[in-house]
């Protein structure tokens, strides 16, 4: 399972262009952030640095970035009253030395081979370490983890959209500090919206982005582009169908899917199926169409199912767990449109209506590879929340930082 680290974040942030290194005095500050300087010297090293991370992009501009966004960080532990010890910042030299399987001194030895001072690395490793626990006072008491998203997280489920786009439209609402629980009350409003038009006009009137004027209408996203927890939001809907409310920093969204353009319904990993086929006699008659809207209506569940067929014959309610290739090409096509707990009656055999219900999915994994646990799941989800949190939090540090050249 991939999950998002607040050191890569710190390659992805938009700032200021700036010269790679001062003019006459590599020592003299060539940025001031607010109150505090950055040195020609400290840019060029951010740059090697990268370039033997193998970083992507234009490394000068993104060393700047970096080092302007850390002064930010810096600050922000320093107002908060967070800082590291010097134990604690030699253990997170060793973690990231780890990754390359050497230790912090060997690292040191390498970096010092292409021209970067240890105080470079250690510099890098603070301020991502602080940040971190900044992030996590400020914010880990927002971030709940319900069971359903462990065990959506879990299911082949949450790889649906790999490669997929979506046509999908918003509504921001300013939250600021004093006013979430107003804000809230109107997303959860919002958020039991149905269909486009609905939705359009509620964007007109109280959306707070720019595409309001456009009835909150977007342009179509890859979904892998984006911020995890958009991208969870938008993930289980159908067509025509709001998200719940998604906290943003200072705002809460709520967005409605309008179309999406799949690269294949589920992951191509192995598969097993569990369903269920409750039988109603009469086919696609209009008499066995109301009898499953009336079975639809008492079951939200494939337990649910159990106690529709009691006293029936057995014969009328079958469910079965198979490998996704063992399955009926019939039933698996229209198995492959559903998620759990969602039923179809596109189907009938033998003159009887198939009320055909998805109770779960499970991948199949590689022989000696283990699943991961419910609390490493958990914990993932929790990083990527606060990732997010992270995001918009440094967002707001830039937009309102003095950034000047000398």
């Amino acid at each position: 399972m991939r999950v998002i680290t607040l050191l890569l974040a710190l390659l992805a942030l938009i700032a200021p262009t700036a010269p790679a290194a001062a003019q006459g005095n590599p020592f003299g500050p060539v940025i001031m952030v607010n109150d505090l300087g950055i040195t020609g010297f400290e840019l060029e090293q951010r740059r090697l640095f990268l370039e033997l991370l193998h970083a992507p992009g234009n490394l000068a501009k993104e060393a700047e970035k970096a080092l302007i966004s850390e002064r930010l960080q810096m600050q922000a532990a320093k107002l908060a009253g967070i800082s590291l010890n010097a134990e604690q910042v030699k253990a997170a030299m060793e973690e990231f030395a780890a990754r390359a399987d050497l230790t912090a001194d060997q690292l040191i030895v390498e970096l010092a081979a292409v021209g970067i001072e240890p105080q470079t690395f250690r510099d890098f490793v603070e301020a991502g370490s602080t940040w971190r626990e900044v992030v996590r006072a400020r914010f880990a008491g927002r971030v709940t983890i319900s069971e359903a998203e462990i065990d959506h997280a879990l299911s082949p489920l949450s790889d649906r959209g790999r490669g997929t786009r979506v046509l999908f439209s918003e509504i921001v609402l300013p939250a600021p500090a004093g006013q979430e629980e107003q804000a809230k009350a109107i997303a959860d409003q919002i958020a039991q919206l149905h269909g486009e038009a609905a939705f359009a006009d509620a964007a007109k009137q109280v959306s707070a982005s720019a595409s309001r004027d456009q009835g909150g209408r977007l342009d179509w996203m890859a979904l892998d582009t984006m911020p995890a927890p958009l991208r969870a939001a938008l993930e289980p809907l159908a067509p025509g169908e709001a998200s719940a409310p998604v906290p943003l920093q200072g705002a809460i969204a709520v967005f409605m899917l309008r179309a999406i353009d799949e690269n294949g319904a589920v992951t191509a990993m192995p598969q097993t199926i569990d369903y269920a086929q409750f039988l109603i006699p009469g086919g696609h008659g209009a008499e066995a169409l109301a009898e499953a809207e009336k079975v639809r209506a008492r079951a939200n569940s494939c337990g649910d199912l159990y106690a529709v067929a009691k006293g029936l014959p057995e014969t009328r309610l079958l469910r079965e767990t198979r490998p996704q290739g063992a399955i009926p090409a019939d039933l698996a096509r229209e198995l492959a449109r559903l998620d759990a707990g969602e039923a179809s009656t596109a189907l009938e055999r033998d003159g009887n209506l198939i009320f055909l219900m998805l109770c779960n999915r499970a991948r199949v994994l590689p022989t000696g590879t283990a699943a991961p646990s419910r609390a490493e799941v958990a914990n993932a989800l929790i990083n990527e929340r606060l990732a997010a949190y992270a995001e918009g939090y440094l967002a707001d540090l830039l937009a309102r930082a003095i950034i000047r050249r000398p």
